[in-house]
């Protein structure tokens, strides 16, 4: 039953008195105390972050021995575009913040609403045992939207923009003996105005399918060490031959020898070494490699040298491609067609907002999709820290990843009464492009993802010709050939990219001959696909609920609303039959069901967005999921007919 505001009201006024006084969760440092807010729901991690949060090394495809984790608390201040433009560095009241969580959740220590200029403030020594010949690297795992850093009140290099990238700046030149000054100046607009950024579900403004935003510092905070030339990146595709292509750029100006080495499984002795030099592809073969796939998700680690640099990773050898199978399109991980069925997963917490309050949280989400029966998840157009495909990678969960997406319209500039038009802005499309490239460069050493998603629903798309997914399709390609590409899930669909996607509520329409506008009939030439449905949903008690009148208030707007468990999964059981006959009489190859947990006013989730109650009964949705495996597996006893693949990309 739905509460009425009143009363949520006054159980939110007790809560939080009684949270408050039984809060142990405060430091100082640098002079100023932190506190862990109370808000609109907890989970059961949020009482284990402490003021150490995320302590674990958090890039581990490049991992370097000497490294010290900068999370922790912090001062900040909320202030003005006149402070952004020209910091004063005088935080003249500011509170204790908990870094890495974003400055509206509850972890935070702020809690806070339309926080656009904001300012973070910290010190930190070098360790003594540091090699005094090396450089020093601060890196951040991604900071929200825009990040200028000073270092001792001097600015380290350009503004950085984009909110889900991390970056990293060389400081060596601006330490100093003992304790030295970090400031962190953000500009996060979201949606405000007719600002038009890649920003995903975020919003300023409550709305039941978008949520609260996350400004500021969101990912790990670090300092390494490394030698004057260093790694930087790298890029290798490991196939299911044993072939390694690999590219590896470094700090320095010129070419490199390079050396890479691949163990044998759980052991220090070399399966395989390749050399060659930074800035240029180069190739070797590891022989008989155990392929990754969510049956069997098998990692090597390796050793890449650069002169004294040497940093620790890892890889899957697998292939993705697609084929004709008995007339239809598919998608084939390892040169075999397996069923891709998963969760749209938002990545949302309501203690974190854009962060799982610990690994071990952000772990147990995934390991309860595996539970219920799922080989895979689309991140719907977020982008989540390295430890998040980490995870994936080892526990063999294939991924689909989205781009964050633009706003699906903006204002127009002379709006009344909430008039709106599609994004017609030029500077903001090329931003999109440039954004879009990082994320695949970014991301596409993970084993784990299979495919990349450019637009979700025409959010961001342009509304008229030339069709910008076209020519993007064709950069993702380019940048990355050993994937497959969903140019546009949902809608507006003009023919371009690997995937038919379809997206249809609460039943599916998957490589069928019939559809709901706005989406097209399936046409035969691509892979059918269901990018969404389900979104069935259960209300729970207001305990496990986000404790927000608004969001409660609008619950209704769910796709469909089940009394009760029975009724939910029974649901579930009728709309996953009518997928099975789909995949049975057409070309459904995969499916998307709509959502790994709850989120603020949403209550359609595997999980309540607590984390604390499981809607599926494991043993039916095991049955019904396993049914689409089999039935998928029967649909390809015929030749495969490969498409053509990418051309094997030699550079960064």
């Amino acid at each position: 039953m739905l509460l009425s505001t009143w009363v949520l009201a006054t159980l939110l006024t007790r809560a939080s008195a009684l949270a408050t006084s039984n809060n142990k969760f405060f430091k100082r440092q640098n002079g100023t105390g932190y506190e862990l807010k109370t808000g609109p729901l907890d989970t059961d991690w949020t009482a284990q972050v402490g003021t150490d949060p995320w302590p674990m090394y958090p890039r581990p495809q490049l991992e370097r021995s000497d490294w010290k984790n900068l999370n922790g608390v912090w001062r900040y201040q909320n202030i003005s575009k006149a402070e952004y433009d020209s910091p004063t560095f005088n935080l003249d009241s500011p509170q204790g913040v908990l870094v890495p969580f974003c400055l509206e959740s509850a972890l935070s220590g702020i809690m806070g609403s339309w926080l656009i200029y904001s300012a973070y403030e910290t010190t930190f020594e070098i360790p003594a045992d540091w090699s005094k010949d090396n450089r020093v690297l601060l890196n951040f795992g991604a900071v929200d939207y825009k990040a200028v850093v000073y270092v001792n009140r001097k600015k380290v290099g350009e503004e950085h923009v984009g909110g889900y990238f991390e970056f990293t700046h060389d400081i060596t030149s601006f330490l100093q003996s003992g304790s030295n000054e970090l400031h962190v100046y953000v500009y996060d607009p979201t949606d405000m105005d007719r600002v038009q950024i890649p920003l995903g579900k975020q919003s300023l403004h409550k709305d039941h399918i978008f949520y609260v935003p996350c400004s500021g510092i969101w990912q790990t905070v670090w300092l390494e060490s490394a030698p004057k030339e260093y790694i930087t990146n790298f890029h290798m595709d490991a196939d299911m031959d044993g072939k390694v292509n690999i590219t590896i750029g470094s700090s320095g100006n010129g070419s490199s020898p390079v050396e890479v080495t691949v163990y044998e499984l759980d052991s220090d002795e070399a399966k395989a070494t390749g050399s060659g030099t930074t800035g240029t592809a180069f190739q070797f073969t590891v022989d008989s490699p155990k392929l990754w796939s969510p049956k069997s998700p098998t990692l090597y680690n390796l050793t890449i040298k650069l002169g004294d640099d040497e940093v620790k990773s890892y890889t899957g050898f697998r292939t993705v491609s697609q084929a004709v199978v008995d007339g239809i399109p598919r998608p084939l991980l390892n040169g075999e067609f397996i069923f891709w069925m998963g969760t749209l997963d938002q990545g949302f917490w309501p203690d974190g907002i854009y962060l799982a309050p610990t690994y071990d949280a952000m772990v147990y989400d995934l390991q309860k999709l595996q539970d219920i029966g799922y080989n895979m998840l689309r991140k719907h157009i977020k982008v989540e820290p390295a430890l998040f495909y980490y995870a994936a990678d080892k526990m063999g969960i294939m991924l689909i990843q989205d781009m964050p997406s633009l706003r699906t319209r903006v204002p127009k500039a002379d709006a009344k009464c909430g008039e709106s038009q599609p994004v017609k802005d030029t500077e903001s499309q090329l931003e999109f492009n440039r954004e879009l490239e990082v994320m695949i460069k970014q991301q596409r050493n993970y084993p784990s993802i299979v495919a990349w998603v450019i637009y979700n629903e025409g959010w961001g798309q342009a509304d008229q010709p030339p069709w910008p997914e076209f020519e993007l399709t064709n950069v993702v390609k380019s940048l990355d050939p050993t994937r497959l590409v969903d140019s546009v899930t949902g809608w507006f669909d003009h023919g371009a990219g690997d995937f038919h996607d379809n997206h249809k509520y609460a039943n599916p329409q998957c490589g069928t001959p019939y559809y709901s506008t706005p989406s097209t009939p399936y046409d035969g030439k691509r892979i059918g696909f269901q990018g969404e449905f389900g979104g069935i949903g259960h209300n729970v008690s207001v305990a496990n609920l986000w404790k927000d009148p608004w969001a409660i208030d609008h619950i209704n707007q769910t796709y469909e609303i089940d009394a009760d468990l029975d009724a939910w999964n029974y649901r579930a059981h009728v709309l996953l039959s009518e997928l099975l006959g789909q995949v049975e009489r057409y070309a459904c190859s995969g499916a998307v069901w709509t959502q790994t947990t709850d989120v603020e006013g949403e209550v359609n989730g595997m999980l309540t967005y607590d984390r604390r109650i499981l809607r599926p009964n494991l043993d039916q949705w095991n049955n019904d999921l396993n049914a689409l495996y089999k039935a998928a597996a029967a649909r390809t006893n015929g030749t495969a007919m490969m498409m053509p693949r990418a051309e094997t990309f030699d550079g960064m």
